[in-house]
């Protein structure tokens, strides 16, 4: 095997993709600063007792961890920055009143999320701390779609649920840690006939209500459908009344630019989400660009149970979706000794921009800037003139001499 190839699941990156990614991480930093969300950068590598405790036991296979050379203890490369974050607002911020904390960086994960995702995802998130109502969840789905839309997403839908409805049904249900896994993992995949057998020995209340989870996706119709399917559980219904609230705000804020949907099966992170839960999706991806919701015992685990809500996706993943955007505009300039062209580029830069010189004998290459200018020497100054359209970047300006 060549020594170049690098491991399953694992890329370079090259300009244009880069260019776009840096580009899209610029903006959704600026997106949630916006919107009042702070900048943490959390360590690339923790001790797995902090990495790994509370909800981040589920990430535990996902991580990979290796021996500190300087302490002998073990560590682990973060698979999440969810959990740091927590960390960081419970000891280190340590603050009484509401905090909203963003971040972006690169994760690892031993193994692909999904078919053809990179096992290094560059993680952007946004979390809010402090506040226990609806408030909070709303801001961190309109926040999640600012940002889907700084992409240029068309559309998105979101899709809403809450793991309390599926928790309410299971109440007071005597059972084994391992069977409610089960019934979880079959809500998830809408697998009826092993919902049917892992919930056998449940009350015939409860295996009706659980059965009726499976066909309670899609349109706001769904709500009420489960109203009058879900009556028996008050809890259930409490829950749903905090799906229509949220549904009824967005359609108002957002209306036909985004679509609403909902799935009260959807378990996923089910130990990890302690209330509404929600995923945005886009044409052209087969998977949630966004995944997030409420997760109240986020900071258990560091001594400081308080509310949390927010969002994480992919800037991998977001920037194949995203719109193209133009190439940035840039000037050729030749490599002379001349005191003066120095001057000229230095001043062109500090004014934003981009200048490009050629080096003697060599132009240079390049795919990512639209060289639409030149900088040419005309009667003792250098000036800017417009290239031909259909010339190369490193073309000499029709009718003018470039001194080199």
């Amino acid at each position: 095997m060549s020594a170049w190839v690098l491991p399953d699941h694992i890329a370079d990156v090259l300009p244009s993709e880069a260019r776009h990614m840096e580009e899209l991480r610029r903006r959704l930093l600026d997106t949630a600063t916006a919107h009042g969300y702070e900048l943490v950068i959390p360590p690339l590598l923790e001790h797995v007792e902090s990495l790994l405790t509370g909800t981040g036991e589920a990430l535990d296979l996902q991580t990979f961890k290796t021996v500190d050379q300087l302490s002998g203890r073990t560590v682990g490369i973060r698979a999440d920055s969810t959990q740091q974050v927590a960390r960081i607002d419970a000891h280190l911020l340590n603050r009484e009143g509401v905090t909203r904390l963003c971040y972006c960086g690169p994760t690892l994960h031993t193994r692909p999320e999904r078919p053809y995702a990179s096992r290094e995802p560059l993680q952007f998130g946004a979390e809010i701390y402090g506040y226990a109502g609806q408030q909070a969840d709303l801001e961190a789905i309109e926040l999640a779609l600012a940002c889907v839309r700084e992409a240029g997403v068309v559309r998105p839908v979101v899709v809403m649920g809450d793991v309390r409805i599926a928790r309410s049904l299971l109440g007071g249900v005597l059972a084994s840690m391992e069977t409610l896994r089960a019934v979880h993992v079959a809500l998830a995949a809408k697998d009826a006939s092993a919902l049917a057998q892992v919930s056998a020995a449940f009350p015939p209340a409860t295996r009706k209500a659980l059965a009726a989870l499976l066909q309670l996706y899609g349109d706001a119709q769904v709500l009420e459908q489960a109203r009058a399917q879900l009556a028996a559980f008050p809890a259930a219904l409490k829950a749903i009344g905090a799906l229509q609230w949220l549904g009824a705000q967005l359609q108002v804020q957002f209306g036909a630019d985004v679509e609403l949907a909902y799935d009260l099966a959807d378990l996923r992170g089910y130990a990890y989400y302690s209330g509404m839960r929600f995923s945005i999706y886009a044409e052209r991806c087969n998977d949630a660009l966004v995944r997030g919701g409420r997760y109240d015992e986020v900071g258990a685990a560091f001594g400081r149970n308080r509310p949390a809500a927010g969002f994480s996706l992919d800037i991998k993943q977001l920037v194949s979706v995203a719109a193209q955007r133009p190439l940035q505009s840039a000037i050729r300039a030749p490599w002379a000794d001349d005191a003066a062209l120095r001057t000229r580029i230095r001043q062109l830069r500090a004014a934003g921009e981009v200048v490009i010189q050629d080096l003697p004998g060599m132009p240079s290459e390049v795919d990512e800037f639209a060289c639409d200018r030149a900088l040419v020497l005309q009667d003792g100054q250098w000036q800017i003139v417009p290239l031909q359209p259909d010339s190369p970047g490193h073309a000499q300006p029709a009718g003018v001499r470039v001194t080199a």
